[in-house]
């Protein structure tokens, strides 16, 4: 097993409206949580913890190998709740914290951090946050959100726009490969579900094996020799004290006699 985190951003921008889901238009935060569940579930054998950040960054769920705690908070998130910007380095830097706080130097630590901006918030930078997780060991997948281009009404009619302009690719990136992780990005909820297939491969969960032993039950040979030295036991001492019985009436039998 392993520990991961989830870092995921609610900061003001995951209100976009550029996902569609079940063939409707929805939010990224929507969409978002619409696959990560199955994933968290499939994470047998790993402690599993989630961050949630904006402009600040909450550990919302401790490591743990309750998975339904940490699916729990994710499902009912909503957008602003820790402020309306973006603090990717504070994110990281928690996530070292969280991982150094659970006392366990050996295993992989893992961090994956989905996020549709850019650093906008905090006092750690982003890379330099990467460049402390990699010296304590820890991988960091980063998965960019958002859709390349969508179609909105205007005064001029329709036309198409780029609602991911503020997506820092370029840092995303470059943390993943400091800590020895990759880059993802997800524009609609196929990509979010393909993402997390790979993930599963890159960090693969311990595997559910069952052996098998045949088992031929011998409880019983002991237990019918304990149960009949039992009953030997009962009967002789029913019979040393029938005995017994049977010696006091005949001595007074013959202490009668003696004494007419």
């Amino acid at each position: 097993g392993r520990d991961l985190l989830m870092a995921v951003d609610l900061s003001g921008s995951m209100e976009e409206q550029d996902f569609q889901l079940n063939g409707e238009w929805v939010d990224r935060l929507t969409a978002l949580k619409s696959v990560p569940t199955d994933f968290i579930d499939r994470r047998v054998g790993d402690r599993v913890g989630l961050i949630l950040f904006g402009r600040e960054a909450y550990l919302q769920a401790q490591l743990t190998f309750d998975r339904a705690t940490v699916s729990t908070p994710l499902v009912v998130s909503v957008v602003g709740l820790p402020g309306k910007e973006t603090a990717i380095g504070d994110s990281i830097g928690l996530a070292i914290r969280t991982l150094e706080d659970a006392g366990v130097e050996q295993g992989r630590r893992v961090l994956l951090l989905l996020t549709d901006g850019a650093n906008t918030a905090g006092a750690v930078e982003p890379l330099k946050a990467a460049e402390l997780a990699a010296q304590r060991k820890m991988v960091i997948y980063t998965i960019g959100i958002g859709a390349d281009s969508l179609t909105v009404r205007s005064l001029f009619g329709l036309r198409e726009i780029n609602p991911s302009a503020d997506l820092d690719e370029e840092t995303l990136t470059a943390i993943a490969e400091t800590t020895g992780g990759r880059y993802f990005r997800a524009r609609d909820t196929a990509e979010f579900a393909e993402i997390y297939k790979i993930l599963d491969e890159l960090e693969p969960a311990e595997s559910d094996e069952r052996g098998f032993r045949p088992i031929t039950e011998l409880f019983y040979w002991p237990l019918g020799a304990a149960v009949l030295l039992a009953l030997a036991a009962a009967l002789v001492g029913f019979a040393a004290t029938r005995w017994q019985w049977s010696r006091a009436a005949l001595d007074r039998w013959q202490g009668g006699l003696n004494h007419g």
